[in-house]
């Protein structure tokens, strides 16, 4: 098969690379299987008209002008390989062609969900101070050192949004025999029924769960939507986990509510990433911290690209997308979420 008889793929995975995604094994099939093109999000629409007539999946999330849309007749597939839905692309004309938008962000709900579980475990069993305690010779032993712990196993835990982020915590806490109440006004209750939680409204979840997990997308509805009047919702003492995107809680009133001692929490993602040396939550007695790390693990990353080269040979044979999650037509406009800028 010559490069002219393969179907081409147009490479623009920024911030991912190739290298990234694929073991070399899997990376010397794309090029065997396909005419791959690199180039990158700001050349993309400069390739020549004849190179974008041709191309039938296009791996990446770069801007595409209706104009460049137009170019695109043989397009049967973005594969967008970072995860976040950005407001690019004329999505509409997109769908009115048939041609399919996916994303591997399922790839990453796993390894956030182990993450957000130590995180809890942290939180009420206070392993990080403990040990910094330990190490600075201030340790205190037995009962002495769990004076505020408390056990994850039978709590009242809720989690706001269930995508597949909120599925993979729901299998993880199963053996700790949480009562969990969700919230997501995007799906039918029978769905959170049939995964074994409890449908619930936001405010159920607030006022009733020692632990809330916040794993909910950015939409155009939502930003900021967890403020100050929710965190005072909370019990005193109750833990908020945040591990989808800073942009759906109002950061400084969740700063106020850990400073005045009403509520403990811990997160992945945050509104400037990194944050400024002398930001004041660096240093936030009863906030734990993690550097938008809880993802970025290399088997993930490995496993975005047998998602793409599986879905990728399906489509070859005239069959849909099954691997990747399909963008749907009503809500992908309505995704807010940011690029990010590194893997």
């Amino acid at each position: 098969m010559n490069s002219q008889t393969k179907p081409l793929v147009i490479s623009v995975p920024e911030p991912r690379t190739l290298d990234l995604i694929f073991t070399p094994a899997q990376k010397q099939k794309l090029f065997d299987s396909y005419e791959v093109v690199e180039t990158a999000p700001d050349r993309f629409a400069l390739l020549g008209d004849a190179v974008l007539a041709r191309a039938v999946y296009i791996i990446g999330q770069p801007p595409i002008s209706d104009q460049t849309l137009a170019k695109l007749a043989s397009l049967r597939c973005v594969l967008n390989v970072e995860s976040n839905l950005i407001n690019n692309m004329p999505y509409e004309t997109l769908f009115q062609r048939g041609i399919h938008v996916v994303t591997t962000g399922a790839v990453f709900a796993e390894p956030v969900a182990e993450l957000g579980l130590g995180l809890a475990l942290d939180l009420f069993r206070g392993i990080t101070e403990a040990d910094i305690a330990f190490q600075q010779g201030r340790e205190r032993w037995g009962g002495d050192g769990n004076t505020s712990a408390r056990l994850l196993s039978g709590a009242d835990i809720g989690i706001v949004g269930f995508g597949d982020l909120g599925r993979a915590l729901n299998r993880l806490l199963t053996g700790f025999r949480a009562q969990i109440k969700v919230y997501d006004p995007w799906l039918p209750p029978s769905v959170l029924v049939e995964n074994n939680v409890t449908p619930a409204s936001l405010d159920a979840v607030l006022t009733q769960s020692d632990l809330v997990f916040v794993v909910a997308a950015v939409t155009s509805e939502n930003q900021g939507f967890l403020d100050a009047r929710c965190f005072a919702r909370m019990h005193r003492g109750a833990a908020l986990i945040l591990l989808s995107r800073a942009d759906v809680v109002d950061f400084p009133a969740l700063i106020d509510a850990v400073e005045s001692g009403h509520i403990v929490a811990a997160s992945d993602v945050f509104p400037q990433e990194p944050l400024a040396a002398d930001h004041k939550l660096r240093q936030l007695k009863g906030f734990l911290r993690s550097a938008h790390r809880a993802g970025a693990l290399d088997i993930a990353f490995k496993r975005m690209g047998d998602m793409v080269l599986e879905d990728m040979s399906l489509m070859d044979r005239g069959l849909p997308p099954m691997r990747c999650k399909r963008a749907e037509r009503e809500t992908v406009s309505r995704m807010r979420s940011r690029p990010v800028d590194k893997n």
